[in-house]
């Protein structure tokens, strides 16, 4: 193998031990909001998102690059979201054409109840993650 071949390698094993990580925390994370607040990581990330916007909104296109999905997922969730109560949607007076999106107090109050859940999920996934010695490094590089 050429060093070329090698500087691959090393990245691809990176990104597999980065995948590995995210899918152990994402997975404990999911099974702790789901059952406990019947939220999704993505739903808990754009209540999250929104929470910290100067004015508690913004536009559905930067809400999709925040919680990482294509507009018409993100389009999906708000509506469902929307639906919930959770969040509401505003015209952009400048531009008709612009939608923000904004928590409700009832979002404001599921975040708060949920967030320290979701931090101590994350504490104790990135623990656990910190025994494994395939992920002990990147878990350190992330402290």
């Amino acid at each position: 193998m050429g060093i070329g071949n090698d500087a691959v390698e090393i990245r691809a094993q990176g990104w597999r031990r980065l995948a590995a990580l995210h899918g152990l925390i994402e997975a404990a994370l999911e099974k702790e909001l789901q059952a406990t607040y019947q939220l999704s990581v993505v739903e808990f990330t754009v209540l999250d998102a929104l929470s910290r916007q100067d004015g508690w909104h913004m536009r559905m296109q930067q809400l999709a690059r925040a919680a990482a999905l294509s507009s018409s997922a993100t389009t999906r969730l708000v509506t469902r979201l929307e639906d919930r109560g959770l969040l509401t949607r505003i015209l952009c007076a400048d531009d008709r054409r612009g939608i923000y999106t904004e928590l409700t107090p009832a979002g404001q109050q599921l975040l708060a109840a949920a967030r320290p859940a979701h931090d101590g999920v994350l504490e104790a996934s990135l623990s656990q993650a910190e025994q494994i010695p395939e992920l002990e490094s990147l878990v350190k590089a992330l402290t």
